[in-house]
């Protein structure tokens, strides 16, 4: 017999998988396999940007709050570095990021410091003093939150810490969120936004809060308001004295509310148990099911024990806004309630659900209005067993908050008070106007659903 001849191999492309290889990887290995990829790969997706006096502090106690949970914070990179980006125009603002920085937390990257107040004044924080180089601040913290995004192996948007009323806060937090969705078009931007006291914190505080909002309904998909005055009441101060003392504590419940929300939830883990850091974006697919209308409230209650679910449905519907001034019902076009502490499921069966969709008056057109998400462990709580429960609603009562703001600046404007420090800074009577009239739509949004 002749020799046979071998058959010339063929050579495998570049990149190409081995096929036996495939064939001998058992369906352990594979899972095995799989299982490491998912750990390795998914983070949290969020990048959290803290912008103005009040964002910055409210941004503290959140990553206080956040680094008392016994698992690794789900807002960070791979290297265990926070995923935040810090900003003011005043660097004694930003001393709590730096030292973050010097404990080797945060990236010295990405604290930004400008030279300068903004005089409380929303077209300063916005376009920036007359050769103060505004837009070198602008596009430092772009730079900072590109490296951000970056470092994520899934960047799937920009949570924003600011306030309403202040000058940084508001103009240059409208600025950069305007920013944010031109670079960044297809990621999620939720924003946190502070809700000035009504009594007055600033004389401009309402030409603020009127431009604000204007700008983050052009540019947000979903925008969490926090009252003070609400925040005051619930941290239970209406008597006590000491500004900083008040202000933490506010702080605190505001940071609270966000970590109910905001921390991963069993209910979007995969089966390998692993959050894919997706609750912000959820949160927002779930809460504005219209693009025009995003304004969100939010309520917490809490128990040390076993308490009933339904006790704590009761504490988060006290203090909901039920009438209008004139009488109207107020109602919700969708309702998110995240459990956390529900280590028996009682959440789920029992009426929960059903209290919460008539306690928000929730629409008819709407067909599911109430989502839920639920955790067996409750990390917020100092005490075992603890449960927490809190609530998010996209709730027409927001109508008179806006009101009374398109109410004020229009006499203000009318009256034509203050324009001169607006106009300084390159702000128009039109682009007053303007706001007026986007606010305004915004309100007959809500009156009409």
């Amino acid at each position: 017999m002749g020799r046979k001849t071998r058959q010339a191999k063929t050579p495998r492309t570049r990149g190409e998988f081995p096929r036996r290889a495939a064939e001998n990887e058992s369906r352990t290995d594979r899972r095995r396999s799989f299982n490491r990829e998912s750990l390795t790969l998914k983070i949290m997706s969020a990048v959290v940007l803290q912008v103005g006096q009040c964002g910055n502090q409210l941004g503290l106690e959140w990553w206080k709050l956040l680094s008392r949970r016994k698992k690794r914070c789900p807002f960070s990179s791979r290297n265990g570095k926070l995923a935040a980006v810090c900003v003011d125009t005043e660097p004694k603002v930003l001393r709590g990021a730096q030292d973050f920085v010097k404990k080797d937390k945060l990236h010295p990257s990405s604290v930004v410091e400008g030279k300068g107040g903004r005089g409380g004044n929303w077209a300063y924080g916005y376009h920036g003093g007359p050769g103060e180089g505004g837009s070198d601040l602008l596009e430092r913290t772009m730079e900072a939150l590109r490296q951000e995004a970056e470092r994520r192996d899934y960047y799937g948007g920009t949570v924003l810490l600011h306030s309403l009323g202040g000058g940084t806060g508001s103009g240059l937090g409208s600025r950069l969120c305007e920013q944010i969705r031109e670079e960044f078009p297809v990621g999620h931007i939720l924003t946190v936004s502070v809700v000035p006291l009504q009594s007055g914190e600033s004389p401009l505080q309402h030409y603020n809060t009127l431009l604000s909002l204007a700008s983050l309904h052009r540019c947000a998909d979903g925008v969490l308001l926090f009252y003070n005055d609400h925040a005051l009441s619930r941290a239970g101060l209406q008597q006590r004295s000491g500004p900083p003392g008040s202000l933490s504590a506010m702080n605190t419940h505001i940071a609270s509310c966000l970590a109910g929300l905001l921390l991963p939830v069993q209910s979007l883990t995969t089966r390998s148990r692993w959050s894919l850091g997706t609750e912000p974006w959820e949160l927002i697919r779930s809460m504005c099911p219209v693009p025009s209308a995003k304004l969100l409230y939010t309520a917490q209650a809490s128990s040390g024990g076993r308490s009933r679910w339904d006790s704590l449905v009761s504490g988060t519907l006290q203090a909901l806004p039920q009438l209008s001034p004139a009488g109207t019902p107020y109602s919700s076009r969708a309702v998110l309630a995240v459990a956390r502490g529900d280590q028996d499921g009682s959440f789920i069966t029992s009426n929960v659900l059903q209290r919460l969709r008539h306690g928000h008056r929730c629409v008819q057109w709407n067909p599911f209005p109430v989502d839920h998400w639920t955790d067996p462990l409750n990390e917020l709580g100092v005490s075992a067993p603890s449960r927490l429960l809190t609530v998010s609603s996209n709730h027409s009562g927001v109508s008179g908050f806006l009101g009374r703001v398109v109410q004020r600046a229009g006499e203000m404007l009318r009256a034509r008070a203050y324009l001169h420090w607006y106009q300084r800074y390159g702000a128009e009577t039109e682009d007053l106007q303007q706001a007026l009239n986007t606010v305004t739509d915004i309100i007959q949004e809500y009156d009409a659903q």
